[in-house]
């Protein structure tokens, strides 16, 4: 057994044995769990990922006259300002209100290195606190406090990635291909943090780690902890931070997001630790989730091991699917040896934590009301072939008194969509066929989706009508704009 504070004091006097995680698994292949304690001392952990959980507490200071925020912005991209008089809180994935591609994690990144970002603010207009407005300039030089505080980062392991539908998807987890086109994931695998530590034995509440090159501290379980898919809730001065750790980036369709450079020393007090050290990716296991089913429980795809995910390809249906991570592997490696130097250097103590994460976690969904589905207001669709006449077709909407008609073939297969405008330019242009004129790149929904997925589908692509469809795209029903408006009216 060893304590911690026997390794602080090798690490004052400059004897202290610090290995990375990577070193570590080649050692632990040699040597048995005693031998380990006696040879290693500490043995540094990282992961380099987008954690959009991500944010920063600037105090500005007192202008003159005084203000109290109502409303506060940097670089145009709005901050939290119900706190204190001139306090904000500046979110990673908040976007910019004029700036494309831009976010929180942009301004974050920029004021890391060195840089002045535009501070525009309007007030209540109190009588402590006047002012109204003001406009300035301001660095992390300007302002009194800039601390990081992530409510969520770390995450011990993750979920993986893929998509079945027919339609490309922009996701948190990148750009994901229709027709099981790929697979993406995120995490470092078997040199993250909590995956040498999985009973948070040395990592806890106030644990000292490498947040971003600067001393940062855990603070908490991160939100939606639930272990073995643990999450932590750190901190760290900004001003402290070098730019090489911390990148801003941005996933189209979805929001800003940063990529952080987290690592953790972790002690090796006695053999039970040196065991949890030894761990490999093929022994870490996730799962590749559906992200074709617009529902809070997606589909388990298959479970597989970080081993498969590194190996760029994982088999779904019997075909070879490429895989590619989100997580840099290159940088956490960075980030362990850096950490491992600083430790070397005398620069970096570990700390005892005051208390443990917890061990178990149930991770609950949103409570909500009862979930209204498309299959409660579609109605019987009328539908007509595509090589039926537009006669056919503007008798068919006058008779029935619609303004859509799916366009299908002898299975009932969904091929298109006619609306009475495409009649009218059928019209005018004297065009015979449906086939013509249909269009064939139809939006539609399945029977089981939430009517919030339909509502969303026709406000993003303005349109009026959403043929409903099985997996077979086998048309089902219709649901239109008009029976959303009664429903959501009640």
């Amino acid at each position: 057994m060893k304590t911690i504070e026997e390794i602080n004091e090798k690490i004052r006097r400059g004897e202290v044995c610090v290995v990375t995680a990577t070193e570590m698994k080649e050692i632990t292949s040699q040597l048995n769990p005693e031998e380990v304690v006696k040879e290693v001392d500490v043995v540094t952990t990282g992961t380099f990922g987008a954690m959009c959980s991500t944010g920063a507490f600037v105090n500005f200071g007192h202008s003159d006259p005084p203000i109290k925020f109502k409303k506060v912005w940097l670089n145009d991209v709005e901050a939290y300002a119900g706190l204190a008089a001139v306090d904000a809180f500046i979110g990673a994935t908040k976007p910019s209100e004029t700036r494309e591609l831009y976010g929180g994690a942009h301004v974050i990144e920029e004021l890391v290195a060195g840089k002045e970002v535009e501070l525009r603010a309007i007030g209540f207009g109190t009588d402590c606190y006047p002012r109204k407005e003001i406009e300035t300039s301001v660095s992390l030089e300007d302002v009194n406090q800039a601390e990081m505080v992530n409510p969520r980062n770390a995450y011990q392991r993750y979920r993986a990635a893929t998509n079945s539908s027919d339609k490309l998807l922009r996701t948190y987890m990148g750009t994901l291909l229709p027709n099981f086109g790929n697979v993406t994931f995120a995490g470092t695998g078997e040199i993250s943090p909590l995956n040498n530590d999985p009973e948070f034995r040395t990592i806890g509440i106030g644990t000292r780690i490498f947040l971003c090159g600067a001393k940062g501290y855990v603070i908490g379980e991160g939100t939606q902890h639930s272990p073995p898919f643990g999450t932590l809730m750190v901190k760290g001065s900004l001003r402290e931070m070098k730019p090489e750790f911390l990148k801003a980036c941005y996933f189209p369709g979805y929001a800003p997001s940063i990529y952080l450079g987290i690592g953790i020393p972790i002690p090796v007090l006695d053999e039970e630790i040196a065991r949890a050290l030894a761990v490999r990716d093929h022994e870490i296991k996730t799962t590749i989730i559906d992200f074709g089913v617009a529902r809070r429980q997606r589909p388990v795809v298959r479970e597989v091991s970080y081993a498969e995910l590194k190996s760029g390809k994982v088999e779904i249906n019997g075909e070879e699917v490429r895989v590619s991570p989100l997580s840099s592997y290159y940088m956490a490696e960075k980030v362990m040896r850096e950490l491992k130097k600083m430790i070397e250097r005398g620069e970096f103590l570990l700390s005892t934590p005051v208390e443990r994460i917890k061990r178990t976690e149930v991770f609950k969904p949103m409570k909500q009301k009862e979930i209204k589905i498309v299959k409660d207001v579609m109605v019987k669709a009328v539908t007509i072939e595509e090589d039926s006449s537009i006669e056919t077709a503007a008798k068919l909407m006058i008779e029935k008194n619609v303004n859509h008609l799916p366009v299908i073939d002898r299975e009932n297969v969904l091929r298109g969509i006619v609306t009475s405008w495409d009649i009218a330019k059928a019209v005018m242009k004297k065009t015979s066929k449906v086939a013509d004129i249909m269009t064939r790149e139809v939006v539609t929904v399945y029977p089981e989706d939430p009517i919030a997925i339909a509502v969303s589908k026709l406000e993003k692509f303005d349109i009026s009508a959403l043929p409903v469809i099985d997996a077979r795209r086998k048309v089902l029903g219709i649901v239109t704009s008009e029976a959303l408006s009664k429903l959501l009216g009640r």
